[in-house]
């Protein structure tokens, strides 16, 4: 198999993500640092539009969205199963809660003017004001909670989360699973990189003790890689990869071999344009060309995304 690279940036909650899965799995991997705001021109040139972090590349083969990375990583090392049978479909629905809920009360909360004016504390004033505009640009059209309100729903949150913590020592019983890894990095975006504002999670201590069970997981073994290796190795890979379940779900009306573009539902809605190669129960997979990067297979989760013919 080719190397798993991921792109990713060192602040990023949903690298985090990512990285703690690695560590679970003792997976070696190469990492990619990516600038955490626009432009990306090697970003694009792999992804074709889709500029939101993490996304992984194993050889010509490029996986957006953490969720769909964490599938692909369970499938290469099935033994530390993030997905546990006996409740797999509550894991997911946990996971993807918060993904979304959780994670933008946790940032609403961490990002409110307090937060901000540290996190840019030793900044450049255009430092500042080039992250908004860009978080902005992403946001369009989204509803964004008060730091007021964020905080009181994130204390609910925490208490929710507790509940769960006090008989067990992971979410769902005695090892990590999805709903963990999901749970854990919006409050370690709050623990890591937000000191200012983690006085929030001191009425939780259990789980704080989580957090450092989940922290010790580690990032299991990377080396650095440059980006312009990494579209180099894209464009001399031998060929990209379908998903082993090539069952076309048409929702849509729109034929495999069409035009097609994929955008995210909400947050990021920058589109990628290729030819639809694949539509399964869950995921896309679109075929596009780079100038540089060569023939690339762009996958997507459907959870989340929208396909429109192009």
């Amino acid at each position: 198999m080719s190397d798993l690279i991921l792109h990713h940036y060192p602040i990023s909650p949903f690298s985090e993500k990512v990285r703690l899965v690695f560590g679970l799995k003792g997976l070696a991997w190469k990492s990619v640092i990516i600038p955490s705001i626009m432009p990306k021109p090697d970003v694009l040139a792999l992804t074709g539009g889709f500029r939101k972090t993490p996304f992984l590349q194993i050889g010509s083969d490029i996986y957006c969205d953490s969720a769909l990375i964490c599938e692909v990583l369970d499938a290469i090392e099935p033994k530390h199963h993030l997905y546990p049978d006996s409740s797999k479909g509550l894991a997911r629905i946990i996971a993807q809660w918060a993904d979304s809920t959780l994670f933008w009360a946790a940032m609403a909360h961490n990002l409110s003017p307090k937060g901000a004016a540290a996190m840019f504390a030793n900044a450049p004033p255009e430092a500042a004001k080039a992250f908004g505009a860009d978080r902005a640009a992403m946001s369009t059209g989204m509803n964004r909670l008060r730091p007021a309100d964020a905080a009181a729903t994130y204390k609910s949150y925490l208490r929710r989360l507790a509940s769960m913590l006090e008989q067990q020592p992971f979410l769902l019983g005695q090892a990590p699973c999805i709903a963990d890894f999901s749970a854990y990095h919006p409050l370690w975006f709050t623990r890591q990189c937000m000191p200012v504002m983690a006085d929030i999670l001191e009425a939780t201590p259990c789980v704080l003790a989580w957090m450092d069970r989940i922290k010790a997981l580690g990032h299991g073994t990377f080396e650095k890689m440059s980006s312009a290796e990494a579209i180099a190795a894209c464009a001399s890979a031998s060929h990209a990869a379908l998903p082993k379940d090539t069952f076309f779900q048409d929702e849509h009306g729109i034929a495999l071999g069409s035009s097609v573009t994929v955008s995210a539902e909400t947050f990021g809605q920058e589109p990628t344009q290729g030819t639809l190669l694949a539509a399964t129960r869950t995921r896309y997979t679109l075929r596009r060309e780079d100038p540089r990067a060569g023939l690339v297979h762009v996958h997507f989760p459907r959870v989340g995304y929208v396909l429109r013919a192009s």
